[in-house]
């Protein structure tokens, strides 16, 4: 997962924002106007890309 300072990077959340169907809100409007509810899902979404990316590094 592409960090910088501890915060998502543009094409990882922008890469998220596709997957749960929200990336018209961003596009249209910018990040300011995704739902509260969206952006907790967003989080959800990338501690569970890293989570799975942590687990395969393990391997």
């Amino acid at each position: 997962m592409a960090r910088r300072g501890g915060k998502m990077s543009e094409n990882l959340k922008a890469e998220i924002a596709k997957e749960l169907g929200v990336y018209n809100v961003v596009k249209d409007e910018g990040w300011g106007s995704v739902s509260s509810r969206d952006c907790g899902n967003m989080v959800s979404k990338a501690i569970e890309i890293a989570e799975r990316n942590v687990a395969k590094n393990q391997k």
